[in-house]
């Protein structure tokens, strides 16, 4: 499968091309510091990164690589901007150029750059002693993304969701459950209300068992129920 080369690749080109027209071979081998730009498609920073190598002022060294650019029929403007930024326009036509190189393309042109190399994703990780968020959401469906990107690259990915924090959380949770045999979680309980349900009210009683956990060190050490609670029937 034939790569195609992104835009940002052929305009870095461009750049050390007249980078090498220029300066030393030393100089010319640096990094062209090609960035997208909102003042035009992309942005080269490298004459003010190389000026004092070089031994010139910034805008001075932009200004002899300025025409070397503007030679390629494929840029449309490069503009010398403040000390020595050189923003470049690409010309429609390139652009419309890599769009049908890429559509004609199985995997629109884009290699498996990350082949042979194992990856792995950690997804949301919840704590199971506590409800979920949007944050979990969140951070399953950046996780998937990049487990789909990784994967179309060639990587072989190992997804990860560790279902941690229940040991000592359920045991606090427990113990505080048959030491307060009045607390409300059941849905039969609760569901009625309109306003929770078991794992709302279950989650409550959680963050008072940490506060007890917390705050008595013989609720902490307890291993058996003091005072056991009777199973309630649904109503």
């Amino acid at each position: 499968m034939e790569q195609v080369r992104s835009l940002v690749s052929e305009v870095e080109q461009a750049v050390s091309a007249a980078m090498a027209a220029e300066l030393t071979a030393e100089l010319a081998e640096q990094d062209p510091l090609v960035r997208r730009s909102d003042h035009a498609d992309f942005q080269s920073n490298v004459a003010l990164a190389l000026a004092k190598k070089a031994r010139e002022k910034p805008r001075d060294l932009a200004q002899r690589l300025q025409p070397h650019l503007a030679a390629v029929p494929w840029l449309t403007g490069v503009e010398l901007s403040g000390p020595g930024f050189l923003n470049i326009t690409v010309a429609d036509r390139a652009i419309t150029k890599q769009l049908t190189q890429r559509a004609e393309q199985p995997r629109l042109g884009v290699a498996e750059s990350q082949s042979r190399q194992v990856v792995v994703v950690d997804y949301s990780a919840p704590n199971i002693a506590k409800e979920m968020h949007v944050g979990h959401l969140r951070s399953t469906l950046i996780g998937d993304a990049l487990v789909r990107i990784l994967g179309f690259l060639g990587a072989e990915v190992v997804r990860q969701n560790h279902v941690g924090d229940w040991g000592t959380q359920f045991g606090m949770l427990i113990q505080y459950i048959f030491e307060h045999p009045e607390a409300s979680w059941r849905n039969t309980e609760v569901g009625d209300t309109g306003r929770e349900d078991a794992t709302s009210a279950l989650d409550a009683l959680y963050r008072a068992a940490r506060a007890e956990f917390d705050a008595d060190a013989a609720f902490k050490e307890r291993r058996e129920p003091v005072t056991p609670c009777s199973p309630r029937k649904s109503s």
